[in-house]
């Protein structure tokens, strides 16, 4: 398994600066917003970004968790019952603008749940996605509105998104898996 950092501490933090940038530029109100980090790394990015935001434009955003375990499309509805939620938000969505903050994009389905666990908690203004890194393969409709990093992969490679709340570092490494011998399969050389 090869693993190669493709964003190192700092490139997390420029990233978080210039997403938080961003933020402020498209939102003339951040009296209404609200950021939502979904579990597990999307709860620290939130932490940070509302951090950077509270710097640059001098105001305080609320912050909150979502666990969108419930919500999740590869559950039997039957097992829902089971799960632990963590979701952790102690402030209205109604008629806010909310911040979904995810550490990777990928087919989409994620930030499905999480949109409809957003819409039950009310009816939020807008929803917009951020995401540290976008690596395509969607297989539903959904774009972010703040990527920090895109990068393009394989279906056979893995984004690692490594942060210190949760992993005692920050980097992002992307991981080649080697390929799987499948039974009756010829090895190169005749083997």
């Amino acid at each position: 398994m090869a693993e190669k950092v493709i964003m190192a501490p700092e490139d997390i933090k420029r990233t978080l600066a210039r997403i938080a940038h961003e933020v402020i530029e498209r939102n003339k109100s951040l009296e209404t917003l609200v950021i939502i980090g979904m579990h597990t790394r999307g709860v620290p990015l939130a932490k940070r970004l509302a951090g950077y935001i509270s710097t640059f434009a001098s105001v305080d955003i609320p912050v909150g968790a979502l666990d969108i375990s419930p919500y999740r499309d590869d559950i039997p509805a039957h097992d829902h019952h089971k799960l632990n939620n963590r979701t952790e938000i102690a402030f209205s969505v109604v008629g806010k603008t909310v911040l979904v903050v995810d550490d990777v994009l990928y087919t989409g389905r994620s930030i499905r749940a999480a949109m409809d666990a957003v819409i039950d908690l009310g009816r939020p203004k807008a929803i917009q996605l951020v995401v540290l890194i976008d690596r395509g393969h969607r297989e539903l409709p959904i774009r972010a509105d703040y990527v920090g990093k895109n990068v393009p992969s394989g279906h056979d490679e893995e984004i690692a998104v490594r942060l210190l709340e949760t992993d005692g570092a920050d980097e992002v490494a992307i991981i080649n898996q080697p390929a799987q011998i499948q039974p009756g399969m010829k090895l190169a050389g005749g083997q």
